[in-house]
Formats: C-alpha cells, sequence, structure tokens
C-alpha cells in the first residue's frame, strides 16, 4: 500500500491539496506520519483538505492505526491514516428520500 509520507516540517495546505486531488481522481487515501509534530500537520491536513472537497459535495473522515516501521534499520511506532471518502446528498434530494438513509450518507 502507498502512503502520503508527511513530516512535522511538511505544509499541512501542500498536504490538503495532495489529498483533495487524490480523492478526486478516485485514488485511496493513506498518510503515514512518525512522531507528534508530524501527526498535526496529517490532521491539519486532513482538516483543510475536507473544507476543499465539502463544496464538491463529497466529505471525508479518518480511521488513525499504530504501525511499527522500520527507519534506517531501528525500529519507530507510526500513526498512520485512512481517509474515507463519503458523497454528500444535496438538501432537494434528501426531501425525496428516505430520511434516515440521507441522514447515514452526509454523516
Amino acid at each position: 500500500m502507498e502512503y502520503l509520507k508527511v513530516s512535522s516540517k511538511s505544509s499541512p495546505a501542500s498536504v490538503a491539496g495532495a489529498i483533495a486531488g487524490m480523492v478526486k481522481d478516485g485514488v485511496p487515501v493513506n498518510i503515514q506520519s512518525v512522531g507528534a509534530g508530524a501527526v498535526n500537520q496529517a490532521i491539519k491536513a486532513v482538516a483543510i483538505a475536507r473544507g476543499f472537497l465539502i463544496p464538491t459535495g463529497v466529505d471525508i473522515s479518518c480511521a488513525p492505526t499504530f504501525a511499527d516501521i522500520n527507519i534506517n534499520g531501528e525500529s519507530r511506532t507510526a500513526i498512520r491514516i485512512a481517509v474515507y471518502v463519503h458523497r454528500l446528498v444535496p438538501q432537494s434530494a434528501a426531501r425525496d428520500t428516505d430520511t434516515d438513509a440521507v441522514q447515514e450518507l452526509m454523516y
């Protein structure tokens, strides 16, 4: 699996652009970060990407997991963030369908 690798020096806006572009292209988005600063930048990027995507009718959410990885022969713990895509239903369509199903899609 391919990962966007985010460091503490990564620009959240640039990473957000990459996330939004991958989502629009239908490419699965997975992020890997090592260290508190890197995880902070990654989460900020997801929040910014969400702001880019919501006006297009797409929302995203994420799920973090731990992973043991090797960097230069040294074992480290990384945070991997899977990004999930949700298509939003326009409000006009929401009135024409079952509201429970629409609520499930919207959140």
